[in-house]
């Protein structure tokens, strides 16, 4: 399968993510900073999901410069890691909205959870193409700190210790979710500005 059309398709999808997010930050009713003040919960929510999507696409990135090519397999899982991605906008608005509830922080978590899982499953499944296995791309894409993360038994621990956070305190949640996303976008592989794929 052409990878680069893959690329393509989703550079395009991410990029309407990101323009529905933004769309939803509304043009205060009036001159007065008190109009914009009153959508800085929603602001911070846009943050963390521009944050969430930018990780997503750099690791993504990498993987598809270090990968061959792309199975039929993989263009579907690619696929499914999108529609967990195209969630974002909902979760992002209603959690903006009302980020003192824990309903909105559950979803975001629920989102964030999905989209782990997926991502997940895209790297395995670009691992273990015959053209990949046991050669330097199963073995750099192994290394990536998301991959190794969220193949331990550390992560199910997180989202369990974020979910029990989100019931006495909601706005723990998408907290959480800002903090661990600022880590990950400096644990990045080493060679992942050097590729010229």
């Amino acid at each position: 399968m052409n990878k680069g059309r893959v690329e393509a398709f989703t550079d395009g999808v991410v990029a309407i993510i990101l323009t529905i997010m933004i769309l939803e930050f509304k043009t205060p009713e009036t001159a007065k900073w008190e109009g914009i003040i009153t959508q800085l919960p929603y602001f911070f929510a846009y943050v963390v999901s521009f944050l969430f999507v930018g990780v997503a696409w750099y690791n993504h990135h990498y993987m598809f410069a270090l990968a061959i090519r792309i199975s039929k397999k993989v263009y579907w899982v690619n696929n499914l890691w999108l529609f967990s991605m195209s969630l974002l906008p909902v979760a992002t608005g209603w959690v903006g909205k009302f980020s003192q509830y824990s309903g909105p922080e559950y979803l975001y978590l629920f989102v964030f959870v999905f989209w782990s899982l997926s991502y997940l499953w895209l790297s395995s499944s670009i691992r273990k193409m015959p053209e990949h296995i046991n050669t330097s791309v199963s073995k750099k894409i192994g290394r990536m700190f998301p991959f190794r993360f969220l193949a331990s038994i550390f992560f199910p621990l997180s989202v369990g210790a974020t979910a029990f956070g989100i019931y006495f305190y909601p706005i723990l949640g998408i907290t959480i979710t800002f903090v661990g996303l600022i880590i990950l976008s400096f644990l990045t592989p080493p060679d992942s500005d050097k590729l010229n794929k």
